[in-house]
This record gives C-alpha cells, sequence and structure tokens, in this order.
C-alpha cells in the first residue's frame, strides 16, 4: 500500500493496542523501547489543544486571559463534549488501522 498525501502516510503511522503487543515481540530491549515510545507520545498528545486533555484546559486559559472572564458553562461543557468525541474517534481509528495492517500483513 503506497500512501499518496503525507495524511495517508501519518494515518498509517497511527498504531493501537495491537501494534503496541506486537512490539513487544522483540524481547526486554524491545518492551524497553516501546515503553520509551509510548510515554513520550502520550505526554505529547495530552498537550494537543483539544478540550479533554490537559492542553485543551490550557486553551481555556488562554481564552479566559485574553477575553477578561471564563467562558460559559455551556461553552466548555460543549467543549469537553466535542473532546471526547474527537478522542474516541482517534482510539476507533488507530484500533481499525491496527487490525488492518495485522489483515494484509
Amino acid at each position: 500500500m503506497k500512501p499518496l498525501t503525507l495524511v495517508g502516510f501519518l494515518a498509517a503511522l497511527i498504531g493501537g493496542p495491537l501494534s503496541g503487543q506486537v512490539a513487544t515481540l522483540g524481547g526486554t530491549a524491545g518492551l524497553v523501547s516501546l515503553v520509551a515510545v509510548l510515554s513520550v507520545s502520550i505526554g505529547l498528545i495530552n498537550l494537543f489543544p483539544i478540550p479533554l486533555l490537559d492542553g485543551g484546559h490550557l486553551l481555556f486559559y488562554l481564552i479566559e486571559a485574553v477575553r477578561g472572564r471564563p467562558l460559559s458553562e455551556k461553552a466548555q461543557e460543549m467543549g469537553f463534549r466535542i473532546g471526547l468525541a474527537f478522542v474516541l474517534m482517534l482510539m476507533v481509528f488507530a484500533t481499525f488501522n491496527d487490525i488492518m495492517h495485522l489483515w494484509t500483513s
């Protein structure tokens, strides 16, 4: 499979729990490497400006600093719902991507 765009290439790199399980077959060094990559990845993803994650809270604080008052509770709740939907879609996509990689290999 040959991705035609950068988005397609990056989408092919997204992996979920199944790709992590396959990576642990490399022994102790593979497991340590997997844990290091997961730690850095989770730390970076947590800083994305998605309202459900820490980066989203920082975004809300930035908006509050610029506006001089916080967003309404309804706006924050809507942001959290959208963020939750985005995170859940990303999880489903990663698992689907794993299944497709296992299916085609």
